[in-house]
């Protein structure tokens, strides 16, 4: 099932990587404020930062940055599904999306 209908027709390849990684960081921090209110919540913010990453690894103009984008998908689906194999901590998720929502920001000028 498709939760983000009009970024997935074609509005998401419009966003640069910085932009839909900022967007990715804004559903894991989601994911991260509900961990321990309502599992349930927290786990529709993560299909839905896992569908942005999704559409983030589809878009053609990522390709040179594939290799870590999918490292970073499976990085996450450790640290809040599997086992945490990783070692990874909310804290590091919080910083390495801090860093595109910073950039993004810059970018729109502010």
């Amino acid at each position: 099932m498709i939760i983000h209908k009009e970024l997935a027709s074609g509005r998401w390849f419009k966003f640069s990587l910085v932009e839909q990684l900022a967007n990715v960081g804004s559903e894991i921090e989601r994911t991260i404020i509900w961990k321990n209110k309502d599992i349930n919540r927290s786990n529709k913010a993560f299909d839905r930062a896992l569908e942005l990453l999704d559409l983030t690894i589809s878009d053609p103009k990522n390709q040179k940055r594939l290799r870590e984008i999918l490292r970073v998908r499976e990085a996450l689906a450790d640290h809040f599904v599997c086992d945490n194999e990783y070692n990874s901590t909310d804290e590091q998720w919080q910083k390495y999306f801090y860093n595109f929502n910073y950039a993004a920001a810059l970018q729109r000028g502010r």
